[in-house]
């Protein structure tokens, strides 16, 4: 058995914590692991388990890969798509993959944003589902139902058994529908895992979705390995149709089964859900980080960088980051994509990245930003450096706060440490090292007529950027 993680979604929902460019499942939501290691971790103790296949997007693949590192954990792929296609091309790529190391191995497909408390539950489900899968059966993982959720897409069974017959797939219903599906009792929240083997899989989409298998099919021959990623062809992939696996396949299939899992699964889709899965307070509020109330009740306050303080308010959502604070009740949070969409259409940055960037060599801090200047907190990681580039508009100044900086500036190469300091003219070539065995920090300030990012023309790259 082959896990398949798929971490293509943005998580648009948990802004301003999540956004495009650090997504919720790449977050440290739940303690000192993110939901993707959670994902990982609770594989353990699965039998015949191989290492997993990771599908993402492009930009997050430094991410999955530094994540998979802080785990040790081995993987069979890390598979990065050119264009967001929907689930169905991201498991037939998986699929196609997977068929390269293993004669017909089965796939467990699942999202890398879900929570799941009771991993031995999850366990029981999985051993269910693999028998089925097995005798041919394309396996879906039905939630048990808590509430008449109308934010989720149901499964109807023929009968409520450990594994039945699906029946039908319902689009997220009206509250009333809701409310008789909780109480037929074979009525299950659609979660988006699934259990099959990859030949049975790809057999049924090129039964119904031909066109999908044949870009698919396409864009893995021509893949290119790049470091630990495998990048799908693009002129191919561009041409897939975007279709879900339940539109693609699930829907048309006779081959669906359903198994339950009453696990405590949510997919943390909102604010509400967040505050509903972590540990609440004798009054009902989830607190993080430096937060004073009075008279509050049934609250998720987090603040990253500063004091918040709440007085006789309830049942709200307040979230403080490095560049913008949000306030919500909690019945408004379904709304936050209103925001983002108006952060997009002004072409805010807050929309998509957060003041701390992530990069392959470490990570970046703008502390202050003016008209004609910027400055930087930047850590590199041991060993590792920043391209060979020069910039058309702006100069650099690096100040070494500690650590060693081994700095290329033209045709002259330095060593920096500790409160030393060297400039980089406009137009000259230069490059940041790290040859030692701690991070690290230098501040740069930067100053020119244009400061953003793609004012950068790399001429070498370590991570063929």
């Amino acid at each position: 058995m082959i896990p398949v993680i798929m971490s293509g979604g943005n998580g648009t929902r948990l802004w301003p914590l999540s956004r495009k460019g650090k997504p919720k499942q790449f977050l440290n939501l739940f303690g000192d692991t993110t939901l993707f290691q959670d994902t990982l971790a609770r594989l353990d103790g699965l039998d015949d388990l191989q290492a997993p296949i990771i599908v993402c997007n492009y930009d997050h693949r430094f991410m999955v890969a530094e994540q998979l590192q802080e785990l040790n954990r081995e993987h069979a792929g890390i598979l990065l798509e050119p264009f967001a296609r929907n689930t169905a091309p991201a498991i037939a790529i998986a699929a196609l993959q997977a068929q390269q190391s293993a004669e017909d191995p089965l796939l467990l497909v699942l999202a890398a944003d879900h929570v799941i408390p009771d991993v031995q539950a999850f366990h029981q489900a999985v051993n269910s589902a693999r028998e089925q899968a097995n005798k041919g059966a394309l396996v879906t993982f039905g939630i048990v139902p808590t509430a008449p959720n109308t934010g989720y897409g149901y499964i109807e069974a023929v009968e409520k058994a450990k594994v039945s017959v699906v029946k039908a797939f319902v689009e997220k219903p009206p509250l009333a529908t809701a409310e008789e599906y909780v109480k037929s009792g074979s009525h299950y929240w659609n979660s988006g895992m699934f259990l099959f083997k990859a030949s049975v899989f790809m057999a049924e989409l090129e039964r119904f979705a031909p066109e999908i298998v044949k870009a698919c099919r396409l864009g893995i021959s021509e893949a290119q390995k790049d470091l630990d990623f495998l990048r799908i062809e693009p002129t191919a992939f561009k041409q897939c149709p975007a279709d879900s696996i339940d539109y693609a396949v699930m829907e048309k299939t006779d081959k669906a089964v359903v198994v339950p899992l009453n696990a405590g699964w949510s997919d943390v889709g909102s604010w509400s859900s967040l505050w509903q899965c972590a540990q609440q307070d004798e009054l009902g509020n989830v607190v993080e980080g430096d937060v004073i109330l009075e008279g509050v009740r049934d609250a998720y306050i987090q603040s990253e960088h500063r004091l918040v303080a709440v007085l006789g308010l309830d049942n709200i959502v307040v979230v403080e980051t490095a560049d913008a604070v949000m306030v919500a009740s909690k019945d408004s949070v379904h709304n936050v994509k209103a925001v983002v969409n108006q952060l997009i259409q002004s072409q805010r940055p807050e929309a998509e990245t957060h003041r701390l960037c992530y990069r392959p060599w470490g990570y970046y801090d703008c502390i202050d930003v003016g008209q004609r200047f910027q400055v930087k907190h930047i850590t590199v990681h041991p060993g590792a450096s920043l391209s060979l580039q020069m910039h058309h508009h702006r100069a650099e100044h690096w100040t070494v706060v500690s650590g060693t900086a081994k700095v290329t500036c033209g045709d002259k190469e330095m060593l920096l440490s500790e409160n030393e300091s060297t400039y980089i003219p406009l137009g000259i070539v230069h490059r940041l090292e790290n040859p030692g065995k701690l991070p690290l920090e230098i501040i740069e300030v930067q100053s020119g007529s244009y400061l953003a990012e793609d004012d950068i023309v790399r001429l070498a790259d370590d991570y063929q950027r």
